[in-house]
């Protein structure tokens, strides 16, 4: 989808200092502009691919500008009642120019930032707009807006080809294919454990991570490479932890949702975080073979936690959503609590055990965490990060 190279728009006359928008690359989301004046703009999302709805992640780029200027953008068509725009967050700017000369990347812009509600909506559902005022840093620069700092599918191959060119990384991180998406992409599957010392026959214990199945939240690939990072590195901490498990790790779940820039679902216009249950292995690859790389690990060896990496749009901070039940057996790596809150004790200021919650809601019944509970995890997890 939108594969081909956008043509080069030849549409302005010398002197034209109309903006010129461009959304055809991988990741980008941008579906319309209309030029309400000189230095305002309105924007319409593309909702996810056979839906009609999921507004909410955007990644553009922007020429033809003038620097110092104070424009005016405003998405027009988000669906989400709550935002954290409300609350402090930005939009990201990252410049071409910047980058080139001053070494800068992506960055918070914009004031006069607001996210309300407006007379439109569509198929029942009620519209939200979010407006901000800015300026653009250069003249006639090449600029990128997003939603939050992109990582594309691209991304992730280039970082696991330099693992598996590393002589040392690659001897304990194994990278596997797990499947192919309906689009044919590739779902790639780590298992990441040092080799057995001779004479220690000790089976080691099993993590489970997965990150990506919701397009438009960038940033659990952001936590899941700086996992990536620290397992793979060579501090005393990550070999004692290769020593003693088995991390599988599945670092994009939702590849070509990834790749279309859609805000939650996949090619089938589903979300797959409510799939776990389905037996459609050919509608929902990844997470059909997913579940049953679990199950074949189970019977290997102990599961001694599942954790799924999200995005959150409307809250702040860094929490978990764990599983239990009413009646909760007692002993040792048994309550559900017991791993977040030594998380909020190690790292208090980066993790928030007060946001954590522990129910399991019927709307949740087909998410990662809620099935591989019901299969025998105790510790199974999903994480969010604001």
């Amino acid at each position: 989808v939108r594969g081909l190279c956008p043509l080069k728009q030849i549409l302005h006359q010398k002197g034209d200092n109309t903006l010129i928008f461009e959304a055809r690359f991988e990741s980008g989301n941008l579906q319309k502009v209309i030029k309400v004046n000189e230095f305002e703009y309105q924007l319409t999302l593309r909702t996810d691919l056979y839906t009609s709805r999921h507004t909410q992640w955007y990644y553009f780029q922007v020429s033809n500008m003038q620097a110092g200027m104070p424009y005016r953008f405003t998405i027009v068509n988000f669906t989400n009642r709550n935002s954290l725009y409300k609350r402090g967050l930005r939009p990201l700017l990252y410049s071409e120019a910047d980058a080139k000369e001053h070494k800068v990347g992506w960055r918070r812009t914009g004031s006069e930032i607001k996210y309300y509600k407006t007379n439109a909506g569509q198929d029942g559902r009620q519209y939200f707009s979010l407006t901000w005022t800015f300026q653009f840093p250069h003249d006639l620069d090449t600029c990128y807006f997003a939603h939050c700092y992109p990582y594309t599918y691209s991304n992730l191959q280039e970082y696991l080809v330099a693992i598996s060119k590393d002589p040392l990384k690659s001897m304990f991180c194994k990278i596997h294919i797990l499947c192919h998406s309906l689009a044919g992409n590739i779902v790639y599957v780590l298992t990441i454990t040092n080799p057995p010392k001779s004479g220690k026959g000790t089976k080691r214990k099993a993590v489970i991570l997965t990150a990506r199945v919701h397009p438009g939240e960038t940033n659990s690939s952001w936590i899941m490479k700086g996992f990536l990072d620290y397992i793979l590195g060579d501090s005393g901490t990550a070999q004692l932890l290769r020593d003693n498990f088995v991390f599988k790790v599945v670092p994009m779940l939702n590849p070509d949702g990834v790749i279309v820039g859609n805000h939650r679902c996949s090619l089938t216009g589903q979300d797959l975080n409510r799939k776990y249950r389905s037996y459609g292995k050919k509608c929902y690859p990844s997470i059909w073979y997913t579940r049953n790389m679990i199950k074949r690990v189970m019977g290997e060896r102990d599961i001694f936690l599942y954790c799924d990496i999200h995005g959150h749009n409307r809250k702040q901070n860094v929490f978990m959503y764990g599983c239990e039940r009413k009646k909760q057996a007692k002993g040792p790596h048994v309550h559900p609590r017991d791993f977040p809150l030594l998380l909020s004790k190690s790292c208090p200021d980066k993790f928030s055990f007060t946001d954590c919650r522990f129910r399991v809601g019927k709307s949740k019944e087909g998410t990662g965490r809620v099935v591989m509970w019901k299969m025998g995890i105790n510790n199974s997890y999903t994480l969010e990060a604001s």
